[in-house]
């Protein structure tokens, strides 16, 4: 009777207790080895908040979220991380390898660590500076099947991932290698009709920015890597502080650096067309100016319609070419400054 008596007791003790209610938010903490700022933003379209990081690279929060991907920005680089309501996720992060280190650990974390590969296994199959390589149609297209394939496998490896994250890649596939084929498609058929080793197109009597014109003539000799931009273009102004770097890089090489503005009055007020064009010219005096931009500063004399421009089929900026001594095309559509392929490139060519 008295263990029948126990039992009952104890039973009674546990169907009393009251059960922990589930968290209505995320703990969100970590450890960053060099900090690039004293902050986190954690946000998406309807969401942000920043997370104070202390000066040893530690950092702890809360943030009460709908159930989504968002993007945690550390002042210079981000990354996607899935946040849930109820998790309670651990980071580590060395920012010298930024995308190369991001690790998450606790409840909820193989779904950000799945995002963080996703991340680098697209980086490693859609490499523009090899698929750039690509010089017929056929190519194209079997490469562009092969990383389908190889993303697909890929997006459905790991079962314990959140099922809507896997059905967004699967989504988003398509449209993303859709596009990246239109942009290497239109390189491939600008190298076939600019071909490597043909007469480059000329320029002749640009506007110089320290005075007086300059032609493509008075560059024979020398290679000559062309940055056609404008100054209100955000792309060609985020390739700058890359260009700079390049030129001082090889400042005493064989090698020229030409940076051909076409700005001829977009962005800038004016009564008339006329107006608007002497605005702009003003517009990129004053921007190299302030920038100190290095190399052969010119301003195309007829802005998109020089031709130039015109005979290089560009329609879009910023747009990098690169000609040889002897006044020919080496690549009608070169590596951006950003890119390591331009530096791999200028050591083929031995300069």
């Amino acid at each position: 009777m008295k263990k029948t008596l126990s039992l009952l007791l104890i039973a009674s003790a546990f169907a009393c207790k009251q059960e922990a209610p589930p968290k209505d938010y995320v703990t969100f903490s970590g450890q960053i080895t060099k900090p690039n700022s004293d902050s986190l933003t954690v946000r998406n379209r309807t969401y942000s908040k920043t997370i104070k990081v202390a000066p040893d690279g530690s950092f702890s929060d809360t943030l009460k979220v709908d159930a989504g991907v968002y993007s945690l920005f550390d002042g210079a680089e981000s990354t996607m991380m899935y946040l849930k309501n109820g998790y309670d996720i651990k980071l580590k992060l060395d920012t010298n390898q930024f995308d190369e280190t991001v690790s998450y650990s606790g409840a909820g974390a193989e779904n950000s660590n799945f995002l963080a590969k996703k991340s680098l296994k697209e980086e490693e199959l859609l490499d523009l500076d090899k698929l750039s390589q690509l010089d017929n149609m056929e190519a194209l297209d079997n490469s562009i099947e092969s990383i389908k394939n190889e993303l697909t496998t890929f997006y459905n490896s790991d079962a314990t991932v959140d099922s809507t994250i896997v059905a967004d890649a699967m989504k988003n596939v398509d449209p993303m290698l859709k596009s990246y084929h239109r942009y290497l498609a239109s390189s491939i058929t600008l190298k076939q009709d600019l071909p490597q080793g043909s007469p480059s197109p000329v320029f002749e009597n640009f506007e110089n920015h320290k005075g007086g014109t300059t032609s493509l003539s008075d560059l024979k000799g020398k290679y000559v890597y062309v940055d056609v931009w404008a100054t209100w273009c955000g792309p060609c102004k985020a390739e700058i502080p890359h260009l700079k770097r390049i030129e001082e890089e090889y400042h005493d090489k064989n090698i020229q650096f030409v940076s051909i503005s076409v700005d001829d009055g977009r962005g800038f007020k004016g009564e008339t067309p006329e107006a608007a064009a002497a605005a702009a010219k003003e517009g990129w005096k004053n921007m190299v100016s302030e920038k100190e931009l290095g190399g052969i500063q010119l301003l195309a004399d007829k802005g998109w319609k020089s031709d130039f421009v015109q005979n290089y089929k560009i329609n879009g900026i910023p747009r990098f070419i690169l000609i040889d001594p002897q006044g020919n095309i080496v690549t009608p559509d070169a590596p951006r400054p950003s890119s390591a392929g331009l530096v791999k490139l200028l050591e083929e060519l031995d300069i």
